[in-house]
């Protein structure tokens, strides 16, 4: 039989110029869930720059035995106040076998993942590690088959997850685990991971509670560029662990950080020994995984200090990641929900805002937060003496520039140009404890005379004189005690 091919022709071309469209949307649309599909779980961040860890949770014995549940929309609150970062501490040593082949739980696999993919929904750079394996730090080879095993089924576990998921190998290395050890560990869990994981960044950090003291005794595994190297930084430790419960001795409260040349010096010194090391190891990415000072300490330290060494770090390239998030060093308040905002502008400063620290030895004073560029922000002091024998006399403000405007003899205005510290400088004043010591000389001198003259019967002649000395005598006294309590008024 004959075929009529015009009609074929005419045919084919009809359905091509029909359906094409239709097929050609559909591909699009196909693309486009695609794209939404891979891009999940991407982010515009290219390397770590600000972050803050969620302690206090999964890292206790059980999630909530420390007073931290983490929440879905707490990823949410991170990212939109400005951080890029999530570290995520976890006890798996206390969800896994004690025993060949040490298999991690299901169940905590299960919320492991939850929390992790709520993060990285996010855009946030997510990093999970091992924290507190106590038993490591007291018997590192008998538990070395064991860190291993977790760092497997971790690897596998996570092998197809983004490149924004980033694996830390411990916290905090401290005790028997010494530096050679450790070194031999950290050498045996990278090659354990690359065999999944080839390209995922790995952080690794020094012996001694990640001490920048230790990083000259930590050993990088060689050609790895995927490697971060850790340090944590909580100097003073007088000052960051104040009344800490854990901490035996406990630091006395009561230790203020104000900022001077000295105080400074301390941290910088110790920022820069890290950035010294790491310039002679090809320029490895640093990260500080932990700072933060306990919530004992008075809040304007805690902010001048969280300030300084957030800004010192950005200075060097160091990222970091605030120590923590809700619990006893929390930026957060989980209670009524909100920021504590002097701290978060602490470590994220909003723009054209600073802060105004102000500190006092005596008595209180008003004005600490932060202000608008060009603004001016007022200072006072509420008293101006204390006490009564030997006073505290406030004396001046410390801190004062050109631009600043003293009001009257307990305030002044502060322009703000960047972040300023005032400080409330006072002296001893011994007026009422000299005058108070002359007025009982006298009194004394008084009673010894009248003693001496009924002793040697004179006091029936001189009575009248008596009378008339210990009168100019107690006027004399009089008058000294109104000119010391009129002294007290005009100084309050």
């Amino acid at each position: 039989m004959k075929k009529d091919f015009s009609k074929i022709s005419f045919l084919s071309l009809f359905l091509l110029f029909s359906v094409a469209p239709q097929l050609i949307q559909a591909r699009k649309n196909n693309s486009q869930m695609l794209t939404v599909k891979s891009t999940t779980f991407e982010t515009n961040n290219t390397k770590m720059r600000r972050g803050i860890n969620i302690g206090n949770a999964l890292e206790a014995p059980n999630e909530g035995d420390w007073g931290v549940v983490i929440k879905d929309e707490y990823f949410k609150i991170i990212r939109e106040a400005g951080f890029d970062t999530v570290r995520i501490p976890i006890r798996w040593s206390n969800h896994a076998g004690s025993v060949p082949p040490y298999k991690i739980d299901d169940n905590f696999f299960k919320r492991v993942d939850w929390v992790v993919n709520k993060s990285l929904e996010q855009g946030l750079i997510t990093i999970i590690n091992i924290h507190h394996y106590e038993e490591i730090m007291q018997k590192p080879e008998g538990h070395e088959d064991r860190f291993l095993a977790l760092w497997k089924q971790i690897s596998e576990h996570y092998r197809n997850y983004p490149d924004t998921l980033y694996f830390e190998l411990l916290n905090e290395p401290n005790g028997a685990l010494t530096s050679d050890i450790w070194n031999k560990f950290i050498e045996e869990a990278v090659s354990i991971i690359r065999e999944t994981n080839p390209t995922r960044k790995i952080i690794i950090g020094p012996a001694d509670w990640n001490s920048v003291y230790k990083l000259k005794e930590l050993k990088v595994p060689e050609g790895d560029k995927n490697i971060i190297v850790t340090f944590h930084f909580y100097t003073p430790f007088e000052f960051t662990h104040q009344g800490a419960e854990w901490v035996s001795p406990s630091p006395p409260v009561g230790k203020k950080w104000i900022g001077n040349e000295a105080e400074q010096k301390q941290i910088t010194d110790e920022l820069d020994i890290a950035v010294r090391w790491a310039t002679e190891h090809n320029n490895i990415s640093l990260f500080m995984g932990e700072f933060g000072a306990y919530s004992k300490a008075d809040m304007a330290s805690r902010v001048r200090w969280t300030y300084f060494v957030a800004r010192e770090a950005e200075k060097r390239n160091i990222a970091w990641a605030y120590w923590e998030f809700c619990s006893g060093f929390g930026a957060y308040d989980p209670v009524k929900n909100e920021w504590r905002e002097d701290l978060l502008n602490a470590l994220i400063p909003p723009p054209n805002k600073y802060y105004v620290s102000v500190d006092t030895e005596h008595g209180s004073i008003l004005g600490s937060g932060w202000y608008n560029e060009g603004s001016y922000a007022t200072i006072k002091i509420s008293e101006t003496s204390l006490g009564f024998l030997v006073q505290d006399v406030f004396d001046h403000f410390e801190g004062l520039g050109s631009r600043d405007i003293v009001i009257d003899a307990r305030t002044v205005k502060v322009y703000v140009n960047g972040p300023r510290i005032i400080r409330a400088v006072w002296r001893k004043d011994y007026t009422m404890a000299l005058l108070t010591t002359l007025g009982v000389g006298i009194i004394l001198g008084v009673a010894i005379l009248l003693y001496k003259m009924q002793r040697f019967s004179l006091l029936s002649v001189d009575f009248r004189n008596a009378t008339l000395h210990s009168s100019l005598v107690l006027f004399s006294l009089h008058t000294f005690l109104r000119l010391g309590s009129l002294k007290l008024k005009q100084q309050r």
